[in-house]
C-alpha cells in the first residue's frame, strides 16, 4: 500500500498498442515497452463511469475492507486492486468491443458506479481556492526568513586578543559589546567607533586600558596604556629604552589591574674632581652612583656639589668637594638680668644693689672646614648651657630728700667735692676702700644711715650725708681737702 495520502490503481499498466499506433521508440507498431506507451485516458473515461478517476482515495479502500456485508446479502464487495505491472482483467474492458474476461472481480459498470469522485478529478476552481492560503503562508514564511538572514551578521571580535566569530542582530558597535557583556571604559580603545555601523563580515577589536604607574628619570607619572607588555607599553608612550634600566622584564605581561615600573634613561654627566673633568653616560638612580661609575671615590667628610641622593640630570655637571675639618669649643657669657625693687627708707635718687648677680656661661661647638683647600665660615654644631645666669637685685630709693641740715647748709660743698673726687658721683680711690663725691669709707656710711656703697647712691643723698657727718665731726673727716668748706 503506498504511503500517499491517495493510492493509485495502476490503471495505466504496460499494453500493446494496436496496429498503427506509434510506439514510445517512434516506430510504428510500438515495438518496445516503456511507461509513457499506455494510451491518455481522460476525466470520467476510465470503466464508462461518468466521474471515474485514475487514483482513489486511501481512506475510501479502508473502509470498504472494514465493512461487513448484511445477512442475506448477495452482492459481491469490491476489494482494493493492488498495483499492476501488467494489464488487467479490467483493462479488457477498456479495449473496444472486447467482452468481460472469465475471473474477473465484478463488472467495469459495478466499480464505476460504487466509486466516490476522488480529489483530482475536483474543478479546478475549487483546488486553486484551497492551495490560495497554503500557497500565501509558505509566501510568508519564505519572506521571513529572507528577512531574518539579511538581519543576521557574521562579525569577528576581538577582545584583548581573544578571538571569536559570532552571529549577531546588532545594529552598531556599542549593540554588539553591549550583547555580548564587554564593557568599554574611557581608558579602553574600540575600533570601529562605538557608534560605527556593522555589517556582516565586520572586525570588531576591544583593547582594555591599563594603569601604568611610571617613574621616569625620577618624576612620577600616572599613565594609561592598551598594551599587553611592558615593551609595548614603552613603545606606546614614546620611552626611548636603548640602554635605559628598567625595574622589570621586558616581556613581562601587564593585567588589568596595571604595575608600576621604574625607567632611568642612558644620560651624559660630568663629573669634575680633583682639578679633572670626567664625561660619562649612565642610568644611575643617584649622583653618588653616577660619582662611583666615573671611579670616584668619596671618602670622610667629601660631599658633591648636588645632593649625593638627587637624581642625575642630561648634561649636568657635578663637582666633588673635598672636605676636611675640625672642631672648636668655645666659652660664651650669659648675661644677667637686673631686678630694680622700690625701697621707702632710701632717699629718692639712691639705688641699693643687694646682689650683684653673675652671668651665665654657655659652651658652642664650631665645626672649622676646608673645601678644596679653602677655609670656610665656622659653621655651629652644637650648642649647651654650663651655667645659668644669676639676676642682680638693686633696691631703689623713694624717700624724698631732706632740705637741709641745720649748721651745715652755708658750706662750700661744691668745692668739698672737686677736691675729694674731681665732682665725680662714682669716683673710687685706687684702693677700693673710699667711694662717692666724699670719698666715704663703706663704715662710715652706713653709720650715717645709708645702705650699700656711697657711690652707688645719688649725688644730693651723699651730700646730704657729708652734712650730717660734717655737724658730728666737723672737717676732720677731710683732712686735706675740708679747708675747701670755708673757701
Amino acid at each position: 500500500m503506498s504511503d500517499s495520502q491517495y493510492e493509485t490503481y495502476a490503471a495505466y499498466g504496460p499494453r500493446s498498442a494496436p496496429p498503427g499506433t506509434p510506439g514510445e521508440s517512434g516506430t510504428p507498431g510500438g515495438a518496445g515497452p516503456g511507461v509513457h506507451n499506455a494510451e491518455t485516458v481522460p476525466y470520467g473515461a476510465v470503466y464508462g463511469a461518468p466521474h471515474g478517476g485514475t487514483y482513489r482515495t486511501a481512506y475510501e479502500a479502508v473502509a470498504q475492507k472494514a465493512s461487513v456485508p448484511a445477512p442475506g446479502y448477495t452482492g459481491v464487495s469490491e476489494p482494493v486492486l493492488p498495483r499492476q505491472s501488467g494489464s488487467t482483467p479490467g483493462e479488457a474492458a477498456r479495449q473496444p468491443g472486447a467482452a468481460p474476461q472469465p475471473g474477473a472481480r465484478g463488472g467495469v459498470g459495478r466499480r464505476a458506479t460504487r466509486r466516490r469522485r476522488p480529489r483530482s478529478a475536483e474543478r479546478p476552481e475549487s483546488a486553486v481556492r484551497r492551495l490560495l492560503p497554503q500557497a500565501l503562508v509558505v509566501a510568508f514564511l519564505a519572506c521571513g526568513t529572507t528577512a531574518f538572514v539579511a538581519k543576521d551578521k557574521v562579525i569577528e571580535l576581538d577582545v584583548d586578543g581573544r578571538q571569536r566569530t559570532l552571529h549577531t542582530f546588532a545594529d552598531d558597535v556599542s549593540e554588539l559589546l553591549a550583547e555580548e557583556g564587554v564593557p568599554a571604559g574611557a581608558h579602553d580603545v574600540v575600533a570601529p567607533a562605538p557608534d560605527a555601523a556593522l555589517a556582516s563580515g565586520d572586525a570588531v577589536a576591544v583593547r582594555y586600558g591599563r594603569p601604568v604607574r611610571l617613574t621616569l628619570d625620577g618624576r612620577r607619572h600616572e599613565v594609561w596604556t592598551t598594551a599587553s607588555t611592558v615593551e609595548g607599553a614603552l613603545d606606546e608612550l614614546g620611552v626611548r629604552a636603548e640602554g635605559a634600566y628598567l625595574s622589570t622584564s621586558r616581556s613581562r605581561s601587564i593585567g588589568r589591574a596595571g604595575l608600576a615600573l621604574d625607567v632611568r634613561t642612558e644620560r651624559a654627566v660630568t663629573i669634575m674632581a680633583d682639578g679633572r673633568a670626567r664625561t660619562i653616560r649612565t642610568n644611575a638612580a643617584t649622583v653618588r652612583e653616577a660619582v662611583e661609575e666615573a671611579g670616584i671615590a668619596l671618602r670622610g667628610q667629601d660631599t658633591t656639589s648636588a645632593p649625593p641622593g638627587s637624581f642625575p640630570r642630561d648634561g649636568q655637571t657635578v663637582t666633588v668637594l673635598r672636605v676636611r675639618g675640625t672642631r672648636e669649643v668655645r666659652e660664651e657669657q650669659i648675661p644677667f638680668e637686673v631686678e630694680r625693687t622700690e625701697d621707702p627708707s632710701l632717699f629718692r635718687g639712691t639705688e641699693v644693689v643687694t646682689d650683684p648677680g653673675r652671668p651665665g656661661l654657655r659652651r658652642t661647638t664650631y665645626l672649622l672646614r676646608t673645601v678644596n683647600g679653602v677655609r670656610q665660615k665656622p659653621r655651629r654644631e652644637k650648642s649647651e648651657v654650663v651655667r645659668r645666669p644669676r639676676k642682680r637685685v638693686v633696691l631703689v630709693g623713694t624717700k624724698p630728700l631732706p632740705r637741709s641740715v641745720h649748721g651745715a647748709d652755708h658750706l662750700n660743698w661744691g668745692g668739698l667735692a672737686a677736691c675729694e673726687s674731681g665732682g665725680r658721683p662714682h669716683a673710687v680711690d685706687p684702693s677700693g676702700t673710699y667711694g662717692g663725691l666724699y670719698q666715704f669709707d663703706t663704715h662710715t656710711w652706713h653709720s650715717l644711715g645709708g645702705s650699700g656703697r656711697p657711690q652707688d647712691a645719688a649725688a644730693e643723698e651723699q651730700t646730704y650725708r657729708a652734712k650730717k657727718l660734717y655737724v658730728r665731726r666737723g672737717a676732720s673727716p677731710w683732712p686735706h681737702c675740708g679747708a675747701r668748706l670755708h673757701g
